[in-house]
């Protein structure tokens, strides 16, 4: 009986470990969903990590942060219909999406983060 139930919590704890769900801000279209959990997948730094929600050039964006573990890493600019439109940062420094500068946009919330 004793060693059931130990097999009976393995499976279980087995269970719930293998379908961790991130934790992603309601109402995110599915395609950044999507992104955002291959993204997670992807990254090496455990801290910095994140997805952040902006309105510029008056349209939702997307921002993905690859964290703070390296150097001359870029961000992602990703629309709402999960197009890139660019990227921030990087050896170059850039700050610029579609021929303006990215300090205009205006944060909303954060969709994501590790």
């Amino acid at each position: 009986m004793k060693r059931k139930i130990i097999i009976i919590l393995v499976f279980t704890f087995i269970g719930f470990s293998s379908c961790q769900k991130l934790e992603i801000e309601k109402d995110t279209p599915k395609c950044i969903e999507n992104l955002i959990n291959d993204f997670d997948k992807e990254q090496t730094c455990e801290s910095g990590v994140s997805v952040k929600k902006y309105t510029f050039q008056e349209k939702t964006v997307y921002v993905f942060d690859p964290g703070t573990c390296g150097a001359d890493m870029t961000s992602t600019v990703i629309d709402f219909d999960c197009n890139s439109l660019g990227f921030l940062g990087g050896i170059s420094g850039n700050t610029e999406i579609n021929g303006e500068n990215f300090s205009n946009a205006t944060f909303e919330s954060t969709t994501w983060k590790r």
